[in-house]
């Protein structure tokens, strides 16, 4: 198994936040370990010239480190800065803007706890500076920053350097994510939006006094959703490119589920479809699901492919195979793509 940089980096940022126990003793193990893993993360960019997992962990690593106020290598810092400044945190056909935020807010994190050298930390502000110059000019026509699950973590480099007045785009993506906040539905996601939606950065955790922190926490009474009746057909595609698959388009079949049913629900209701077959795989990420072999295909080791999720023509979903829900007569399309 790989290094868990991403997800060790947010359990140390959701330390953080809940205010640690008096005892060090496992903090201080979790933060060795996940320095060994930004260092083991890195160890693949010798033979594929990217990190093992992908420069979003890696920024998470490197952000979840500065926030416990922890010192890492300047190389470690450098390599970000270089991927930044030569444009390889974007992949194809998707967008950058959620690795690029993150890395602005390690930049921004590292500058304001003078935590690097001076003539680093001035590298670092006008890195972030440029990433901010470029999401308010690539902000999309619905406001938001990418796509909705993106646009938190670039408003929260806008509230981290002070930024917000500043920028009618911010107001903008603040408009849209109220609008949106239904496809916020896990924990991990929660934690992305409920900080802009406070005008907060993850870097202000790095500032908080916990005993000063009042317990108000109560239970959430969640009310069940409503059930829809009937069922809906949808028409389900799957692709790949050549030269893996010849052929192109692998399955191309009509599905029937319950009206009201996710995506998820859509692939297994074709998994238990006959005669054509179909198969898939998910993992379990912080995220909820994740699509990870159709059809037996899936990405091989060390390989930047994923199965994307689209709505016919050439859609990019803005949620999960979890949350996304289909509507009856939808083409919805599941490609093997690059990022």
């Amino acid at each position: 198994e790989g290094p868990q940089t991403g997800r060790l980096a947010l359990y140390l940022l959701g330390l953080r936040a809940a205010c640690p126990p008096a005892d060090p003793s496992p903090q201080r193990s979790l933060v060795t370990w996940l320095k060994y893993y930004l260092e083991e993360d890195w160890a693949g960019s010798r033979h594929h010239g990217h990190p093992l997992t992908s420069y979003y962990q890696y920024s998470l690593g490197v952000l979840a480190l500065c926030v416990h106020r922890k010192r890492v290598r300047e190389e470690v810092i450098r390599r970000l800065l270089a991927a930044e400044h030569h444009g390889r945190f974007r992949h194809d056909g998707g967008s950058a803007t959620d690795t690029e935020a993150v890395a602005a807010l390690a930049f921004t994190c590292m500058a304001r706890e003078r935590l690097v050298g001076p003539g680093l930390a001035a590298k670092l502000r006008a890195a972030t500076r440029g990433a901010r110059r470029r999401m308010a000019e690539a902000q999309g026509e619905d406001g938001f920053f990418g796509n909705v699950y993106s646009t938190p973590w670039a408003m929260q480099v806008f509230i981290a350097t002070n930024a917000c007045r500043a920028q009618p785009a911010y107001g903008r993506a603040m408009a849209a994510l109220l609008e949106n906040l239904d496809a916020f539905s896990t924990a991990a996601t929660m934690a992305q939006a409920l900080p802009a939606l406070h005008g907060r950065s993850y870097l202000d955790i790095a500032a908080m006094h916990c005993r000063d922190e009042s317990n108000t926490l109560t239970p959430a009474v969640l009310k069940p959703l409503p059930e829809v009746l009937g069922n809906m057909t949808v028409r389900l595609v799957v692709e790949c490119p050549e030269p893996q698959c010849p052929q192109g388009r692998l399955y191309d079949q009509p599905v029937s589920a319950p009206a009201g049913a996710s995506l998820l629900d859509v692939l297994r209701a074709a998994a238990a479809q006959g005669p054509h077959n179909f198969t898939f795989d998910t993992q379990d990420t912080p995220q909820g699901p994740f699509l990870s072999r159709v059809l037996g295909l899936g990405p091989r080791r060390h390989e930047r492919s994923y199965w994307q999720l689209l709505t016919a023509p050439s859609t990019s979903l803005q949620m999960g195979v979890a949350d996304y829900r289909p509507h009856d007569g939808e083409t919805l399309i599941l490609r093997l793509s690059q990022w």
